[in-house]
């Protein structure tokens, strides 16, 4: 009976309209933006675990920073060295909800690319010492000496295009500047390289004409690069069997066991790619998502610098690739202008119209005849750090190829961090690897050294009886004897090609490693465990989630949360209030019903039921409403996806797209705080009902 009551009075009084909607509105959104940022949180911990993070990590309990896997404000924090990884790694696989921990550590070093100039006369350097039977690179080793012949001759001719091109720079320059401004010995180097002499004269002294040519042309060539790279150093064959988003694109895996690099896809094609061709490629990617040239600022400037900056281009290509390339764009631009330069001006000059076109163009036509990355697959990187002494290391390592996660090709968070081995990274990082104990256990057999601690430094070295052993001449330090034996196989392709045991490769010194576990759902209590076991065992380690280790990212999602809670109570605060003044003045203007319900024998308990029971009828008709409407936006949302707004947006959506998922979980709540909302709101009007008496109905009347 009161629910047949509470239908009925339900659409009665406008009133009710006006507490419907406020029930429709706040139930609409708390499903909508709950909806979402569940679905924001879901998708960045699938970015953050399935990058680098895995469920949890664990690292040194007596580190002075917590682990911050993405950085921090004040750089990479401070961890200290997990020593007894082997012994950690037994403990936390024994856990029954333990799949697997990786090792891991993250830092950053500088490379350098060499500019174009340098990069060319190291080729013909290579190519004669390979004539001389010296293959610093492998692959001359297959050429036949007919091949050498032909690779030498062609690369001569590219170092002397570049020199024609080095003296149109000059001419320029000296029509604008003043004498002084013009360095002489730069003229005259250049005057020497351009003569026919030069080069006739140049298999009598190779070495000394390639020292000349790199000491006094080379450097005219400012194009080189000192870029910062981030890394993380790890177990790549297991890194790779547990993160199964990370997907090799060009190249292949580092094969199991050796040292090697993988370079990031994005920073590879941002950092390491010929800049026109990145800009064309981003002109065409931003065409993709709607941005126009005519209308954009930044697509724009792109357009500007490609037209301005065609030096590296030119500087790239023989005298018979410079041919072929100008009458390509002859071609294809019906052109009679000779001039490279300004040939490729032209092309560059791109429009929302010719885009695509000239995008095709450049892949197919001018591509081939240019090396577009300076840093290729399978060539030697050199690496340098500062190691956690503070001295400055360098590694060599073979780049393998580049990676990318699955949907998170374009993240800058997720694609800008490369991967290298653990012996290179412990190289790197100051740590004493297998195989420099072995060097410095030679070292100290041939010379007699012998350990010094630090307590009796002072009398082993400057105490009474000690004799001197060499005088520090030049001649007491034999350089070809530096080099033999395992100092020498250090330096040399055996450490690349040598394949570690899962023994050697695990029993050093990591940062911290990846904990992935068999079942994600129980990582609150699989991470009270660990702890326990930490402190049980004594293995000086501390496990946080996915979250905690990503830092201050991993606090986003947190802080969003937070808004929503105080945005939600603010709303159902103010809905709150307009519903008590509106059940108010309901109750007012039900004066005379109420009271001769009172007058006929209706109990005050029967009156306060059936305020309630309205209220929570229209809770639930217009909570109802609001949840199929809010229902009925996610799963638009979710056949259709949000499109990430920018590059930074792809980590936090993980991928392209957010495809937003509604939880039951989401609805329960919602619908319970709508109830619980709008009972609160009408238990004062209903207490209030209760109180009318008969008299007061008949004087209402009167």
């Amino acid at each position: 009976m009161l629910v047949q009551i509470a239908w009925r009075n339900l659409l009665a009084s406008p009133v009710n309209l006006i507490i419907g909607a406020l029930i429709l509105f706040g139930t609409f959104l708390f499903v909508v933006v709950g909806g979402l940022l569940d679905s924001l949180n879901a998708a960045m911990a699938r970015s953050v675990i399935g990058s680098a993070a895995g469920h949890a990590q664990i690292y040194s309990a007596k580190s002075k920073d917590e682990l911050s896997l993405y950085g921090s404000m004040g750089g990479d924090p401070d961890l200290g060295a997990v020593t007894e990884f082997p012994r950690i790694k037994e403990a936390l696989e024994a856990h029954p909800n333990v799949k697997e921990v990786v090792p891991m550590g993250v830092s950053g070093a500088l490379i350098t690319s060499g500019n174009t100039v340098d990069v060319a006369l190291e080729e013909l350097r290579n190519l004669y010492k390979a004539k001389d039977g010296v293959f610093d690179r492998p692959e001359f080793a297959k050429l036949s000496a007919v091949e050498l012949d032909e690779r030498i001759t062609a690369a001569r001719r590219h170092v002397r295009q570049m020199i024609k091109v080095l003296e149109a720079d000059q001419k320029k320059a000296a029509a604008i500047l003043q004498d002084k401004a013009i360095d002489p010995e730069v003229v005259a180097s250049l005057e020497k390289v351009s003569r026919d002499d030069f080069w006739a004269d140049f298999d009598r002294d190779v070495w000394g004409s390639l020292e000349f040519l790199e000491n006094k042309v080379a450097p005219q060539v400012t194009d080189s690069q000192l870029l910062f790279i981030r890394y993380l150093g790890t177990d790549l064959d297991r890194f790779q069997q547990s993160f199964d988003r990370m997907q090799v694109v060009d190249g292949t895996r580092v094969p199991k066991g050796q040292r090697g690099f993988l370079v990031a896809k994005l920073f590879y094609e941002d950092q390491l790619k010929l800049k026109n061709a990145r800009r064309l490629d981003k002109l065409k990617d931003a065409k993709a998502l709607g941005r126009l040239i005519a209308t954009d600022d930044e697509l724009k400037r792109f357009v500007k610098e490609n037209r301005a900056q065609t030096r590296d281009i030119v500087l790239q290509l023989d005298d018979l690739e410079t041919a072929e390339a100008t009458t390509r764009l002859q071609r294809f631009l019906a052109s009679s202008e000779k001039d490279l330069s300004a040939l490729l001006s032209a092309f560059f000059d791109t429009t929302d119209e010719n885009l695509e076109a000239r995008h095709a163009f450049f892949y197919e036509q001018l591509a081939p005849l240019l090396q577009l990355y300076k840093v290729r697959v399978g060539d030697t990187l050199t690496i340098k750090a500062f190691s956690r002494a503070g001295a400055v290391s360098a590694v060599n390592v073979k780049v393998y190829g580049t990676f990318a996660f699955t949907g998170l090709e374009k993240s800058p968070l997720a694609g800008t961090t490369s991967l290298m081995d653990l012996m290179s990274f412990r190289d790197l990082y100051g740590y004493l690897t297998a195989d420099k104990a072995e060097e410095l256990a030679q070292l100290k057999r041939e010379t007699g050294a012998k350990q010094v601690t630090r307590d009796s430094a002072e009398a082993d070295l400057f105490g009474e009886g000690n004799t001197v052993v060499a005088e520090a001449t030049a001649g007491v330090i034999d350089e070809k004897k530096e080099f033999t034996g395992v100092g020498r196989r250090l330096r040399e392709d055996d450490l690349v090609k040598r394949v570690y045991t899962d023994a050697e490769i695990n029993g050093g010194v990591v940062l911290h490693a990846a904990v992935i576990l068999k079942d994600p759902s129980q990582l609150k209590q699989t991470l009270v465990e660990l702890n326990a076991l930490s402190t049980e065992k004594g293995l000086g380690i501390k496990a946080v989630s996915w979250q905690q280790a990503s830092g201050l990212l991993g606090q986003v999602i947190l802080f969003f949360r937070v808004l929503l809670l105080m945005a939600v109570a603010f709303i159902f605060g103010v809905a709150m209030v307009i519903i008590n003044n509106a059940m108010m003045m309901a109750t007012l203007q039900r004066t005379q019903v109420i009271g001769t319900m009172r007058a006929i024998g209706a109990q005050r308990t029967l009156v306060l039921s059936m305020v309630l029971v309205e209220s929570v009828v229209l809770g639930l008709v217009f909570g109802g409403l609001g949840m199929g409407l809010g229902s009925a936006l996610m799963a638009w949302l979710h056949a259709n996806g949000i499109a990430a707004p920018n590059d930074v947006a792809y980590f936090f959506f993980s991928g392209p797209r957010l495809l937003p998922e509604l939880s039951t979980a989401n609805l329960v709540v919602a619908l319970a705080i709508i109830l619980l909302v709008t009972l609160a709101s009408t238990m004062l009007p209903a207490v209030i009902a209760t109180r009318v008496s008969p008299l007061r109905a008949m004087q209402a009347d009167e």
